[in-house]
């Protein structure tokens, strides 16, 4: 049977090139909201971090109706560390829109996600998005783009796609560059003509793969997924298997049965092949798991998961402020916490430390991990986390260690001083070009040795310059580099800042507190210049004499605080720090807090 009433679409794209934009307007055109309704920008990033960001970090689904047809549509992530989410996604769909940035062209994350969709043969449909930049350069990123489609070994069939260009914020888009459309069913017309309809036999056995999973407080954890063959009812019996776990196999009831329209989610009695649906009933769903009819057992192949490569320690905090802040704070609740997580996230692992009040949790990258701490803390975990550490392998036997693809775009001045640092930090340089006034420059260098040089970046730039990095494989280990050049200002002794003591501390280097913080022994206050910690006192007050009144302290001169982000925190810290993470504060302290047993751990570390 072909379900010519129904498309299945997902959008890729790089992170920032239109995607949840277009996804607004395809929303407004496909009759979802009322001629008087107001609107919500960038409707699908629902989450309050992808809001604050601007970034999409979870796979969303609606549905649009356009000449009859229902066109589902999946909004996906653009950051790399989020590629996991992609990847489970495309087994849901027959086809994608590759988004590509008319100024930007195609990116790291473009090439990544679209090579994943080409492998599952799925069409393409490639929009030119934001073609009405200043800085557009159409014609240029079309040949960009076929290049890249040669590069992945495309098929004939894939190098003749469809090519649209379109304005995501207007809500226009036309066949031709030279021409402005007045709405997007140039676009939706395309997707009809080319997008398959979804094949299945509904006099089949049931079949549905779960390919992503939500959780609601009433009816515990929600399976969505396809239906690709047979019939799915609400109260039928049916088997969950797994493809990758043949002895897997438990009995079940669906409870309740929604599809998707526009944003809401709509109840209804049944679902055929090609529907994108959500149940619940089936306690222990996972990703991956296969919805089976009882008496035919068949799982359906579900792709592998890329594996992370970087790693950091999450544990109980131990500083004398532990508990003062946070609602969750024992081992017991981060474990839960971290183990549900595995629910939802595919591309995440964890495992249980060396001791049971540390967890050791691994990821795509640092900003993959970074969100998971910071939804930790708004839900109120008080927690202390280790540096990043990259995931070392050993192939025929040789240690190997992960390497990145470096995309970098810069004004032409700056150039030099970012081919200095990152030849410093053993990156090789594979390509150079001059667009414009911009150079786009492409390395390949060892996860470790970006670690901390987004920051160092930024300055060196002015704010002006686009870093982008993907996986590219494990190779021999390139030795060791010295990955940070200065030191840290540890305080001495409990107690409260005072302007005093910041005023004579200030000399050593840039603070990362202000007038009036509580610390303590151990605690990072500032960044030292130089290689190596010096251990200062910023909570001295002044001795009151005759001739010193308190008073005198108001001529003080402070210079302002570096205050830091997570993301910026997890980039400083050297791998004798933790970061004290609290749903108020992100304090940096040393892993040893005495002063005195830290100067004997480090020299019996020289000695060794």
């Amino acid at each position: 049977m072909i379900r010519n009433d129904l498309r299945n679409i997902a959008i890729i794209a790089h992170v920032d090139h239109g995607k949840t934009t277009l996804v607004d307007e395809m929303l407004k055109q496909g009759g979802v909201y009322r001629d008087n309704q107001s609107t919500t920008v960038r409707v699908m990033d629902s989450n309050d971090l992808e809001r604050e960001r601007g970034i999409t970090i979870l796979a969303k689904n609606t549905a649009i109706h356009y000449k009859d047809t229902k066109i589902n549509v999946i909004d996906t992530p653009g950051h790399a560390d989020f590629g996991g989410e992609v990847e489970r996604i495309l087994k849901m769909v027959s086809g994608v829109l590759l988004l590509v940035d008319a100024a930007e062209g195609p990116m790291p994350q473009t090439r990544f996600v679209l090579q994943k969709a080409l492998e599952l043969n799925h069409r393409v449909i490639v929009v030119v998005n934001k073609i009405d930049k200043p800085d557009a350069r159409i014609h240029e990123v079309v040949d960009e783009v076929l290049e890249l489609l040669m590069d992945l070994d495309a098929t004939d069939e894939q190098l003749d796609s469809p090519m649209l260009f379109c304005s995501g914020r207007a809500g226009t888009a036309s066949y031709s560059p030279d021409e402005t459309g007045t709405d997007l069913r140039p676009l939706l017309d395309t997707i009809l003509e080319y997008i398959p309809a979804p094949e299945g036999d509904e006099t089949a056995p049931l079949q549905l793969l779960v390919s992503s999973i939500d959780y609601n407080d009433y009816v515990g954890r929600i399976g969505i997924g396809r239906v690709e063959n047979g019939m799915i009812r609400v109260g039928q019996e049916v088997t969950m298997c797994n493809y990758h776990n043949p002895d897997y196999k438990k009995k079940t009831k669906v409870v309740s049965l929604y599809q998707f329209d526009g944003l809401k989610r709509v109840s209804c009695e049944s679902a055929m092949p090609g529907d994108i649906v959500c149940f619940s009933g089936a306690e222990n769903i996972n990703i991956g798991d296969t919805v089976c009819a009882v008496d035919t057992v068949a799982p359906v192949p579900f792709v592998k998961i890329s594996e992370p490569t970087l790693e950091m320690t999450f544990m109980v905090n131990n500083s004398p402020f532990a508990g003062k802040e946070g609602k969750f704070v024992t081992s017991r609740q981060i474990r839960d916490r971290l183990y549900n997580e595995l629910l939802k996230d595919v591309s995440l692992r964890v495992t249980d430390g060396e001791t049971t009040d540390c967890f050791k949790v691994c990821g795509r990258g640092e900003m993959h991990l970074s969100v998971l701490i910071e939804n930790m803390r708004r839900e109120g975990y008080e927690l202390a986390v280790s540096a990043p550490r990259v995931i070392y392998k050993e192939i025929d036997g040789v240690k190997c260690e992960p390497i990145e693809r470096v995309y970098i775009d810069v004004a032409e001045e700056f150039t030099g001083s970012v081919i200095e640092k990152l030849g410093a930090r053993r990156a090789e340089l594979e390509k150079m070009e001059l667009h414009g006034s911009r150079m786009r420059i492409e390395y390949l260098i060892p996860t470790r040795c970006l670690f901390g040089y987004r920051s160092k970046f930024m300055t060196d730039t002015r704010g002006e310059g686009i870093l982008n990095t993907t996986f590219e494989c494990y190779a021999p280990y390139k030795g060791d580099i010295v990955s940070r050049y200065t030191g840290s200002l540890v305080a001495s002794e409990d107690g409260i800042t005072t302007s005093y003591g910041l005023y004579n501390t200030q000399e050593r280097g840039d603070m990362f507190v202000t007038v009036q913080t509580p610390v303590y022994e151990g605690m990072i206050v500032g960044e030292n210049p130089k290689i190596g910690d010096i251990t200062v006192n910023p909570c001295k007050t002044k001795q009151l004499t005759a001739i010193r009144s308190k008073g005198a302290d108001e001529k003080l001169i402070l210079t302002p605080p570096r205050l830091m982000s997570l993301e910026e925190a997890i980039e400083y810290i050297a791998p004798d720090e933790l970061i004290e993470v609290t749903p108020k504060s992100i304090r940096l302290r040393k892993t040893i807090l005495n002063t005195a047993n830290r100067l004997k751990a480090q020299a019996k570390l020289k000695n060794s």
